[in-house]
């Protein structure tokens, strides 16, 4: 979700895109059950891989617009915590016109994302790196990576190290995880001090990942559902 150069005015909004690419998937999209501190605004990451010009991998991720009081937006409690740098960008207008939906994303810089926070994956030749437990370890230290560069990221270059990763003894098992109204048995990483995760198979071929922010667990209904297309 990120955009370089100049984007048009009338360039169309990628949400579009991406909402079809979802549907196009061979598993339903998984997202947080609707509630009111969450604003899912569309913003889905759909990625895949091919075999012999065949379907072998996908996977397709959630974002959200956390709310710490959603019946006043205007509320200061809001807004997310920003250096000065991440202040100004939102107010800095360009010198042409920028589309609606961009106008958009920019002024939601000003709030907590859950990024990339709900992972629906599938592989139609399910080995090891697709266990439950091992797609689980790889999302918490993806986000760990890309959300916690500053306190758990070290060095200013590539490759880059990544502090007190979490691993496979940190899962735990038999965890009961919600999913359209039903318990299922899963996996929880419940040992870092900046992300919670939890993962459940849902089929031979699909599972669900999530990796949450500690700090608004507080806000949040641990519970899945499928995403409506």
């Amino acid at each position: 979700m990120r955009f370089g150069g100049v984007v048009g005015e009338d360039e169309p909004d990628p949400r579009l895109r991406w909402s079809e690419e979802a549907r196009r998937l061979p598993m339903p999209i998984i997202g947080l059950l609707p509630q009111p501190h969450l604003e899912d605004w569309g913003a889905i990451g759909v990625g895949s891989g091919t075999r012999n010009g065949i379907l072998d991998s996908c996977e397709a991720s959630i974002s959200y617009t956390l709310w710490r009081n959603p019946d006043e937006p205007d509320d200061p409690a809001n807004l997310a915590a920003l250096d000065e740098q991440e202040r100004r960008a939102p107010e800095m207008e360009p010198p042409w016109p920028r589309p609606p939906w961009l106008v958009e994303q920019v002024r939601r810089m000003r709030y907590p994302t859950l990024w990339e926070c709900v992972r629906t994956q599938w592989s139609r030749e399910p080995g090891a790196s697709d266990a439950a437990q091992t797609l689980l370890v790889a999302h918490v230290n993806h986000v760990l990576a890309n959300r916690f560069r500053h306190s758990r990221v070290g060095g200013d270059d590539p490759p880059y190290a990544l502090s007190g990763a979490v691993h496979q003894r940190c899962v735990e098992s038999q965890v009961p995880v919600m999913v359209d109204g039903t318990t299922r048995n899963g996996f929880r990483i419940d040992t870092d001090p900046h992300v919670y995760g939890l993962a459940v198979a849902l089929d031979a071929h699909t599972v669900l990942t999530a990796a949450l922010p500690r700090d608004v667990l507080p806000y949040l209904e641990i519970a899945f559902a499928v995403r409506p297309a």
